[in-house]
């Protein structure tokens, strides 16, 4: 028989106010698998997350964390976990050594703080106060405070949000050792390059619900073409001329902008721009690329994630 999943959560609801931030939302994590939550900020992840680590409580829903649920004080399940939050400050005038004994104490067992600290190639910082770390540096400290006591289910939220791009490759390869060691792992982003590259399977989330879920190559799929072809004109096209264009398989038109999405680009595009010229509609941008994830949560919310314009890579 297969292992009951790590993370498991039904009807999931929380309010905050007139608010809601989740709103019957469903989920299961296998164990061993890096499952991505990926959508704009305030999409409901954050909160989410915060349920399933026992921060907060949910207003509706059922949670399973390790096959337990959240009772009392919960202190046996959360030696079972890591958690980096989005932002941690540590103390400034503490040596980066003594933020990670200070952490590893609180585990009943987990790995030598010096094994945290190579894990997340800290090591030659460990005499360094933490004021003098670089925004990226401080970000793999978080990292190695949440793996310190070798949790069986980490939880990463946005873990590279405002990094720079080499900070953030850095971060991807922590993530993939701790993949490749069989650690449970749920990430929060709004990054679609960063979910295809760790994650097992993504849940594409927006205003607390589940719009989609697979693997990103499936989710990809799904749209029926492998390329997108956007375009800016002055004037209007019809979309039902736009969907009889030869290789299209998907039109959003929003304002000036279209986006189509299609089989066979050098097919689709010199009837595209006939067809500008034909109604008078000049293009004045034009762009093309291949299928992502973004254009998966664009098809599926009508909108493009926040974040996305941002280098990932």
């Amino acid at each position: 028989m297969s292992a009951p999943p790590a993370l498991v959560c039904r009807g999931l609801v929380k309010r905050y106010g007139d608010v809601v931030a989740v709103n019957g939302l469903d989920l299961d994590v296998r164990r061993g698998e890096c499952f991505g939550l990926l959508g704009p900020n305030g999409a409901g992840k954050t909160t989410t997350v915060e349920i399933l680590e026992g921060l907060c409580s949910p207003d509706g829903g059922e949670v399973e964390v390790l096959g337990e649920r959240w009772v009392g004080d919960g202190l046996a399940l959360r030696a079972r976990l890591g958690i980096q939050l989005q932002e941690t400050r540590f103390p400034e005038k503490l040596q980066v050594a003594e933020v990670i004994a200070l952490f590893r104490s609180f585990y009943p067992r987990g790995l030598e703080p010096e094994e945290a600290l190579r894990r997340v190639s800290l090591q030659e910082k460990a005499r360094a106060h933490v004021r003098t770390l670089s925004g990226g540096q401080k970000q793999r400290l978080s990292l190695a405070c949440a793996i310190v006591g070798d949790p069986e289910v980490l939880f990463l939220d946005e873990p590279s949000t405002g990094l720079d791009p080499a900070s953030r490759r850095e971060i991807w390869e922590i993530v993939e050792d701790l993949k490749a060691r069989g650690r449970t792992i749920l990430l929060t982003t709004h990054y679609m390059e960063e979910a295809a590259r760790l994650c097992d399977r993504v849940a594409i989330v927006d205003r607390g619900r589940v719009l989609s879920l697979g693997t990103p190559a499936a989710l990809v799929a799904s749209l029926g073409a492998e390329h997108v072809v956007e375009v800016e004109v002055d004037g209007e096209l019809a979309e039902e001329e736009l969907r009889a264009l030869p290789a299209v398989e998907g039109v959003r038109v929003a304002g000036r902008t279209v986006r189509l999405t299609v089989r066979d680009v050098a097919r689709a595009l010199p009837p595209l721009l006939a067809l500008c010229a034909e109604r008078g509609a000049a293009p004045r941008r034009l762009a093309t690329h291949h299928a992502s994830l973004e254009d998966v949560f664009m098809a599926l919310a009508g909108r493009r994630l926040e974040g996305a314009g941002e280098e990932a890579a």
